[in-house]
């Protein structure tokens, strides 16, 4: 058989059209698909709403989870996409934000306080209330040390120079506003945003 270009174009056209017949589920894949159907994989899970972990621009996520919430039923997240409800991202996400489900399902996610003691190369697991407490003293012991009341001209200033503070940038403009409030209650100069670092 010569290869024309007409005869190139219709044996192009035929098998363009039986691949996408085939693609389409017409084939016998398909109907071995249509014969099994499987149920929607969201049907029996808990939907969370919440915001993206990640940067600034606090786009909202959904978080799909098995369990019912009853008492014996330990809950599991299988599935996280974007919100589409939601005003800042509508349903959009950039690809940390489409990997979450990744590093929630991570082995090498920290879930308890650790811990390195001062001349150790090695962290130890710690409870919630001794690293809270621990931060606080800490903090404490600083403040009494270096706070200034006043500057050299006696003029009251109330500064705390020696820690800062460093907030989360996807949080509520409530919650921000609290938090600045905090901080500056403290008289720490030193606060910035994590949306500038």
């Amino acid at each position: 058989m010569e290869l024309n270009r007409r005869s190139f174009m219709k044996l192009s056209g035929a098998s363009l059209a039986a691949t996408t017949i085939g693609a389409l589920g017409f084939g016998a894949a398909g109907e071995a698909l249509a014969a099994d159907v499987r149920p929607f994989k969201l049907t029996r899970s808990t939907e969370t709403r919440n915001t993206c972990t990640y940067c600034s621009v606090g786009c909202g996520i959904l978080i799909y989870s098995y369990g019912d919430r009853a008492y014996n039923a330990k809950p599991a997240i299988f599935h996280i996409e974007g919100d589409p409800d939601h005003p800042v991202s509508r349903g959009s996400l950039c690809p940390k934000g489409a990997a979450l489900l990744d590093y929630v399902q991570s082995p090498d996610r920290v879930h308890h306080p650790l811990m390195r003691a001062p001349g150790t190369n090695e962290f130890k697991r710690v409870s919630w209330d001794y690293a809270l407490d621990r931060i606080a003293r800490l903090m404490k012991e600083d403040r009494d040390k270096n706070f200034i009341a006043k500057n050299d001209k006696g003029v009251p200033v109330n500064r705390w120079t020696t820690t800062g503070m460093l907030a989360a940038s996807a949080s509520s403009n409530e919650t921000a506003w609290i938090t600045w409030k905090v901080v500056r209650s403290f008289g720490m100069v030193v606060f910035d945003n994590q949306a500038r670092v």
